[in-house]
């Protein structure tokens, strides 16, 4: 999962809230395996450095609109950033910018 530190609660919906709540206080499961679909799973989004929100990684069979790179662990993420991006998902696989 990835980390919300630096993220700033009031740039968030009332459900990203309630999953960031709900997360926390859950019990740790296993990491969930990647959709058959050709859709992403709910997008989460966090803060990024210069303050803006940014889609967190996410699973998905298509290239997503707005991914800059691929993560090791088959995420998409939409980092703004080079530095730091797919830090928790195993580095980058490749970028797509």
């Amino acid at each position: 999962m990835h980390a919300y530190y630096g993220c700033n609660p009031s740039l968030l919906t009332d459900s990203e809230k309630e999953s960031i709540a709900q997360s926390r206080n859950a019990s740790p499961t296993k990491p969930q395996p990647q959709p058959s679909t050709g859709q992403s799973t709910t997008p989460r989004y966090y803060t990024n450095k210069d303050g803006e929100r940014v889609q967190s990684p996410t699973y998905s069979d298509t290239i997503p609109v707005g991914a800059t790179a691929q993560c090791r662990d088959g995420t998409y993420s939409f980092s703004r950033n080079h530095r730091g991006t797919c830090s928790h998902h195993g580095g980058v696989a490749k970028w797509l910018d």
